[in-house]
């Protein structure tokens, strides 16, 4: 898969752009500031919807403007299509394929990316939720309907949740038993509803996980060879906490479902007490081992970035596996990295159909990689950000 051309308009510092692209390594160079987070940044949120640096789509709309639109034409085995969508402040955001409107979540899988970023040091010092999200971005690009799953799953969520806070105000100040007692009835129904959804959820990141740890374990090996071996832990309720998912086969979804429903029993009384949800998918973790220690807490600079790019080297081997190789995605990565690890990450973008590097100088990029563009970002004022093909320099010869 490659993208031909891409569009932003009014999102964060581009006011516009329009930018035809080919297959290869293209190179975006310029000084901190001057928007190439920003442009790698709407390009992914094209692949699964939501930013890699802030949770909310507020931030994505320019300073002054009520809507952000990014657009993006994709070729997959000759195939073409044009999506966009449209990113708006105080109501839904609007989604289009070759013109013709859609729901935002059809979107989902027309671009597949995987972003590699600085921010990636996250995945393994950082919290539980950077973990979440990752494994539930990689589901929804291979299986797009996940998302509507996902999202039943928080609207349950936040129905129960303000069900536990009812029934705690009701049961605990008493004034009022009777709401108490029919917070606590209705809760038997979102507790159904809740398990069904999250069953689902852990269902697929399970056998995620099953399928991603063998990829990790051999890219970690490839870029700190030698180094201790990698195993990736479920946490989760104890009958659902699976260690070494790469070896061990995943549980049925009958038996998670029945699991989370003893678990949300077995729960409710604290539940009550502190008003929120304290078991499902979205209070569990995956626990990142390099031997028989956790990579967070005990994993040096290198080792962390290692594991990093492995998880995400992982995920794009994946989905070439699939049948959909990602565009890969590099925001000034190369910089943070040594000369072995660089050179590693090299291997795989030079036989990648499209990879898009931004870098703060040309210098960052490793020898062997020859880029099919070299591209200047550059900032002129306040507002005015631009790419340009002022330093062109390359040999297509």
């Amino acid at each position: 898969m490659f993208l031909r051309h891409c569009e932003l308009h009014n999102y964060r510092s581009w006011e516009h752009l329009a930018l035809d692209l080919e297959p290869g390594i293209t190179l975006f160079v310029g000084a901190n500031g001057q928007g190439k987070t920003n442009f790698v940044e709407g390009i992914n949120y094209l692949s699964c919807l939501r930013s890699h640096r802030v949770s909310q789509d507020g931030p994505l709309i320019r300073e002054g403007c009520d809507t952000a639109t990014i657009t993006g034409t994709a070729v997959h085995r000759g195939r073409e299509l044009t999506v966009a969508v449209e990113i708006n402040k105080g109501k839904s955001n609007q989604a289009t394929i070759n013109t013709a409107s859609c729901k935002t979540r059809e979107l989902l899988g027309v671009v597949a990316t995987t972003l590699f970023a600085p921010e990636d040091l996250n995945l393994v010092r950082g919290e539980p939720a950077i973990r979440r999200n990752y494994l539930d971005d990689l589901l929804v690009q291979r299986r797009p309907r996940l998302s509507a799953v996902l999202s039943d799953y928080e609207k349950v969520l936040r129905q129960r949740n303000a069900l536990l806070k009812s029934a705690n105000m009701a049961l605990r100040h008493g004034y009022n038993t009777e709401a108490g007692t029919s917070a606590l009835t209705t809760l038997d129904a979102w507790d159904a509803q809740l398990a069904q959804h999250g069953a689902t959820i852990i269902a697929h990141r399970l056998h995620l996980l099953h399928e991603l740890s063998p990829y990790v374990a051999d890219n970690y090996q490839s870029l700190a060879p030698g180094s201790r071996p990698t195993a990736l832990h479920y946490q989760s309720i104890p009958e659902l906490t699976i260690e070494n998912c790469g070896t061990t086969p995943p549980p049925d979804q009958d038996f998670i479902e029945a699991a989370l429903l003893a678990g949300l029993a077995a729960q409710r009384d604290k539940e009550i007490d502190r008003g929120i949800t304290l078991a499902g998918p979205h209070r569990d973790d995956i626990t990142l081992m390099l031997g028989v220690h956790p990579a967070k807490g005990f994993a040096s600079q290198g080792e962390t970035w290692s594991y990093a790019l492995s998880l995400r080297l992982a995920a794009y081997n994946l989905m070439t596996e699939d049948g959909t190789e990602p565009i890969l995605l590099l925001d000034d990565v190369f910089s943070e990295l040594d000369k072995y690890r660089r050179e590693a990450l090299a291997t795989v973008v030079a036989n990648a159909e499209q990879t898009l590097i931004t870098a703060a100088v040309g210098d960052d990029l490793p020898e062997k990689l020859q880029p099919v563009a070299v591209h200047t970002v550059t900032a002129h004022g306040d507002a005015n950000y631009r790419i340009s093909e002022l330093d062109r320099e390359v040999d297509n010869g």
